[in-house]
């Protein structure tokens, strides 16, 4: 299984989208500042994931969601569960 994943910081208030197959050791990674580019905002927490069965549907998801449309789809996505 492969998981597209949305995680949101708390400290910045920014979105970091990517995709990975141990969706909980991923958050894990960024929270503990194994990644350059989230260790400056941690501490996140996950905020959207959808499962995919192949490497390329998940890869495909992850570059639509970084496009115009799929980020606004994500702020909807958001929205619609906000509460």
């Amino acid at each position: 299984m492969f998981y597209n994943y949305i995680i949101f910081s708390q400290k910045t208030g920014i979105l970091y989208k990517g995709f990975t197959t141990d969706l909980e050791k991923r958050l894990e990674e960024h929270n503990s500042g194994l990644s350059s580019y989230t260790s400056k905002h941690i501490p996140w927490i996950l905020v959207l994931f959808e499962v995919h069965l192949t490497k390329k549907e998940a890869l495909k998801r992850e570059k639509w969601y970084k496009t115009g449309v799929g980020r606004d789809w994500i702020k909807r996505q958001l929205l619609e569960n906000k509460d």
